[in-house]
């Protein structure tokens, strides 16, 4: 989906004159956002529905625009736009996956808020009770944020050791491990509803800074759009191809069949994330939720239209082909903010600062969202399968130690696999969602023989059959930009195991539904009110 993050060699789009007051704004934006998360965290109730919900209080326009900057990752605006400026087409039609995934998203939204179930293993129990559908829930959901995690992190210490004039593999690991330490804190302090402001903070200020962008290309080639899409064109690495599909490397190796699996995991997968269920019973109703996510549609057609602008004026004015645009792309919106005003000149030094500030709050934002999901889920799904309960304020503790411990973890992996090429996990995290978590949501919601066989076979069956296509696929090994380029056990043709992966989940989780004994653990009828009307949503254990 995104391209992996490499050591940017001598790229320096800042430049030395720019350096000392980008970084010293920098590090000001950071203590000044370190500062308000302080603020916001010292109002929250110390209670579990308030840190984990922000007591299922958010209004419908509130939550859309949080909604909204979930999706605004470091994955889109860096990857994504990235992968735009140096293939074209191929990363426009990973743009639009965006708004597809919100799309699924979309329809799910009302009932999965009317269940007032917000984790995994929340939600693998609607149908099937005791700590079985938990325990799977728990693998699934490290099996999904672990790599999340360490590809936002990557790009997040790629972008900051370029900003600062530094782009070396020693300082990307320097910077990888003090921004994920300042995420992990961010995670750990701030509850949703703390998250939920800085989100509502970042998406105006994302639009904002990409329409700037975007309209200081156009007043560079004098306010012609074609003009700036002939310059990306020319400039492209090859130009004969920049505008039709197949430029992507993956494509020209793996054959289109690739792409579309590619993209039906990354739709599927990005629905589906642990963060986005817990988002959603924020809301006050199911009602409100299906409003939210309309908001959110909106917003995210604009941010996808826009970052495709940008993208493709980073590429018309740096050039995709020049050391101007590292090989990942992923500098790409800070060289096409170094390229648009006169060198040395004080509005160049404003404009790249403004851009490296929204790069960092999109990563704290959305890495910390992630991290403190997750670590709601696994103290939740661990919690509901002993014996005791504890307290709100014990369970409190153990969200944010969870934060702490699920930051430290993505860090580490970022740290020490910054040398290997690991654009995998990007495809791996979304293949696991859409194969494990997408056809529970669908058979748990809408199907009434769903069991507990087809919920164990679909969730164990799409999590092995993901892990083992991907440990023997091209990613891996037998190709140049394998983590083992030299060894050859890549027996399976794709890059992306989602091709597989995907329809084996839903075919298990039905096949295992209709065999004989069925062992139905629920009427269907009392889940179908509760789903419709949401009057079951407080019963939830």
């Amino acid at each position: 989906m995104t391209v992996d993050t490499l050591s940017v060699g001598a790229l320096d789009p800042v430049g030395s004159a720019a350096r000392g007051p980008t970084t010293v704004a920098l590090l000001a934006f950071i203590g000044v956002s370190f500062l308000w998360l302080l603020t916001l965290a010292a109002g929250e109730e110390e209670t579990a529905e308030s840190l984990h919900l922000a007591n299922r209080s958010l209004s419908a326009v509130f939550n859309g625009f949080a909604l909204a900057g979930e999706h605004i990752s470091a994955l889109t605006l860096l990857g994504t736009s990235g992968l735009i400026a140096l293939v074209g087409f191929d990363g426009f039609t990973f743009a639009v996956d965006s708004l597809l995934a919100l799309g699924v998203l979309l329809l799910l939204a009302q009932k999965i808020r009317n269940t007032g179930r917000y984790t995994l293993g929340d939600l693998f129990s609607l149908r099937v009770s005791g700590p079985g559908p938990r325990t799977a829930a728990s693998l699934v959901t490290l099996a999904i944020t672990i790599p999340i995690l360490m590809v936002q992190l990557r790009a997040a210490g790629m972008s900051t050791a370029v900003l600062i004039g530094m782009p070396t593999t020693e300082t990307e690991v320097v910077c990888t491990v003090l921004m994920g330490g300042l995420v992990t804190c961010f995670a750990s302090l701030g509850g949703l509803r703390a998250t939920s402001f800085m989100h509502i903070v970042k998406v105006p200020l994302v639009l904002l800074v990409l329409a700037a962008l975007a309209l200081l290309s156009l007043r560079k080639f004098e306010w012609d759009p074609g003009e700036v899409l002939a310059a990306a064109v020319a400039k492209s690495v090859a130009p004969n191809r920049y505008l039709r599909p197949g430029l992507w490397r993956y494509t020209e190796t793996f054959g289109p069949l690739n792409t579309v699996g590619t993209h039906v995991a990354v739709i599927l997968g990005a629905a589906t994330m642990p963060h986005l269920m817990l988002r959603l019973n924020a809301s006050h109703s199911g009602r409100s939720a299906r409003r939210s996510m309309s908001i959110a549609v909106v917003l995210i057609a604009v941010f996808v239209l826009l970052l495709i602008a940008t993208a493709f004026s980073a590429a018309a004015v740096a050039g995709s082909s020049s050391a101007a645009v590292d090989r990942s792309g992923e500098s790409s919106l800070v060289s096409l903010a170094s390229g648009l005003l006169g060198p040395g000149s004080t509005a160049r030094t404003g404009l790249v600062t403004v851009v490296g500030c929204v790069i960092f709050f999109t990563v704290l934002t959305t890495v910390a969202s992630v991290t403190f999901a997750a670590a709601v889920s696994l103290v939740r799904d661990v919690q509901a399968r002993g014996e005791g309960r504890r307290t709100s304020q014990e369970e409190t503790r153990a969200v944010r130690m969870t934060a702490v411990v699920v930051g430290v973890a993505g860090v580490s992996l970022s740290a020490v696999t910054l040398l290997y090429p690991t654009e995998f996990l990007a495809t791996f995290a979304m293949s696991v969602a859409a194969s494990c978590v997408f056809p529970v949501l669908v058979y748990s919601l809408f199907w009434h023989r769903f069991s507990r066989r087809g919920l164990y076979w679909s969730v164990y069956g799409g999590l092995v059959t993901c892990t083992l296509l991907t440990f023997f696929s091209p990613a891996i090994s037998g190709t140049p930009f394998a983590v083992f380029p030299g060894a050859h056990f890549d027996w399976y043709p794709f890059q992306v195991p989602g091709l597989v992966s995907i329809p084996v989940g839903l075919l298990l989780g039905w096949l295992g539904s209709v065999i004989p004994p069925q062992g139905l653990e629920s009427d269907f009828r009392y889940v179908e009110f509760e789903i419709t009307t949401g009057m079951g949503w407080k019963s939830t254990p």
